[in-house]
């Protein structure tokens, strides 16, 4: 049941249940949404379902009304964008970031070594986004934000299934920032996504 007493709409609260069912994996991937029952379930009318449904498919975390299980081929078209985007946003860190941005990005590496897993899930999404938002250009912003729901599917699972190498990766392109080295830190970062891509591509088919 939905807070009676919340200031926010009804709407948004659906949204942010589902969107947190489908994200923790409690609705998994191929499910179909039912309005009628989700309504049910949570005690409101089927409308603001219906309006928090149209909000996750803008997200790409419902497609015909089921939640979304990327293809191979999806995620390759997805990694393509992220590729060619944060690593442009890497090479731009390196010119742009101040130096406390860059300590931030430490902080990140550190966590990344000692912190649970929610925790390290948290600073690599944090790492990605500081290196994003260094390129100041809201259109690569946008479309990576866009994007964000998809991607943090998949951090999730790079984290739980323990990718060998991810914090280590992250530490030497946080290094080729700090080096104030904006190639090396561009071929680093798309070595990553790429190393990303492919593990996630392995996780999908011993599943």
């Amino acid at each position: 049941m939905l807070e009676s007493h919340s200031s926010r709409p009804a709407y948004h609260q659906c949204y942010e249940v589902l969107r947190d069912r489908i994200l923790t994996g409690e609705i998994p991937g191929g499910t179909k949404i039912v309005e009628e029952k989700i309504a049910a379930e949570l005690g409101v009318s089927r409308t603001p379902i219906r309006e928090s449904i149209r909000k996750l498919e803008n997200e790409g975390l419902i497609v015909k009304k089921r939640v979304v299980k990327p293809t191979e081929k999806d995620l390759r078209n997805m990694f393509q964008v992220r590729i060619l985007l944060e690593g442009y946003s890497a090479k731009c860190a390196a010119t742009f970031l101040k130096d406390k941005e860059i300590e931030k990005l430490f902080e990140y590496v550190q966590i990344g070594k000692t912190g649970t897993k929610e925790e390290v899930m948290n600073a690599n999404e944090r790492f990605h986004n500081d290196i994003v938002n260094a390129s100041h250009n809201p259109v690569m912003i946008d479309i990576i934000d866009r994007m964000q729901a998809i991607i943090y599917l998949f951090r999730k699972t790079v984290v739980i299934y323990n990718r060998p190498h991810l914090i280590e990766e992250h530490e030497e392109i946080y290094h080729a920032i700090l080096a104030r080295d904006g190639d090396t830190a561009e071929r680093l970062m798309k070595k990553h996504l790429e190393t990303d891509l492919n593990f996630y591509l392995h996780v999908m088919s011993n599943q």
